[in-house]
């Protein structure tokens, strides 16, 4: 566990504070003095409870939410707006419905590349929709693909526009396991190919520990700011099966899971099939058999390959 980052500081958050307006008193502080440096090239996982601010500080490190106070730094530039520096993917890939695949990538190309040819940019969409798996399905329209085909339009989207950071605001949330695990592994090897610095907003324990090279946990608003920093020890290419048989994994997830019950909103929480899986509350038994499932889930890709 460690409470920043290397030497390197490609991102630099500095006493980050975000309030809204309150007609009826005090301005309503949603995040105070949250500090964080992150490296070039670094994943980070923000996780905590619902409501604490995750998506709040995504947003304004995006450019698309004000900045209450403090400030910003991408590349020794202070940020004061959206930028092609970074692309943010949501939890809805957010098509237009008229437009194809390709269409839909070629929006964002066109905006940050007015400069460059044709067939330039061309090449740059088509290529961010092989990238993640639709070389095959860039002249469809988003009503005829899946949900996960759709999120794979929005990250090609993303990535066409070549950023120094990707924002992820919990992107797989509404996709099915298998999906789920599909997308996190396109993600994860895009952005070592790459070299993008990103940060994901999620609520799934799992998720954070499998993706991230450290696990930021955001205390509770309103006020929130950082509770603690979990360094991740696994080496990259990360094998899944690996990673979820390893002790290790056992350990930085109890670790997770006391910081979010000791802050629960809900008295004397406990972790029991009765609470929310995307919080990673599970006993034994039902660990032992989502392990089972991640094995069965493996085989199953490697038999359709």
């Amino acid at each position: 566990m460690q409470n920043d980052s290397s030497n390197q500081r490609f991102v630099e958050i500095s006493n980050l504070i975000k309030e809204y307006p309150n007609p009826y008193g005090d301005d309503f502080r949603v995040v105070e003095g949250f500090n964080l440096k992150i490296a070039e090239g670094e994943f980070i996982s923000l996780i905590g409870h619902s409501g604490c601010g995750k998506s709040t500080v995504l947003t304004m490190l995006a450019g698309l939410n004000e900045i209450s106070g403090g400030g910003i730094i991408v590349g020794n530039k202070e940020i004061d707006g959206p930028g092609p520096d970074r692309a943010v993917v949501f939890q809805s890939p957010c098509l237009m419905p008229w437009l194809t695949a390709y269409k839909n990538v070629m929006l964002g190309v066109n905006n940050v590349y007015p400069h460059v040819d044709k067939l330039t940019r061309k090449q740059i969409a088509e290529h961010s929709l092989s990238v993640v798996g639709l070389a095959d399905s860039m002249h469809k329209y988003p009503s005829e693909m899946s949900g996960g085909m759709q999120q794979r339009v929005g990250i090609a989207r993303a990535i066409a526009l070549q950023p120094k950071v990707l924002l992820l605001d919990e992107p797989f949330g509404r996709l099915d396991s298998l999906t789920r695990m599909e997308l996190q592994d396109v993600i994860i090897d895009i952005l070592a190919r790459e070299k993008i610095t990103a940060m994901i907003v999620t609520h799934d324990v799992d998720e954070a520990i499998f993706m991230a090279d450290r696990c930021v946990m955001m205390s509770n608003g309103p006020k929130a700011g950082i509770g603690e920093i979990l360094e991740i020890g696994f080496s990259r290419p990360r094998d899944r099966e690996a990673v979820f048989n390893d002790p290790a994994f056992f350990q930085y997830r109890e670790h997770l899971l006391a910081f979010l019950e000791q802050r629960s909103h809900i008295k004397g929480v406990t972790r029991t099939h009765n609470h929310s899986n995307t919080l990673g509350f599970l006993n034994k038994e039902e660990l032992q058999l989502k392990k089972q499932k991640v094995a069965q889930t493996l085989q199953d890709q490697q038999q359709t390959l």
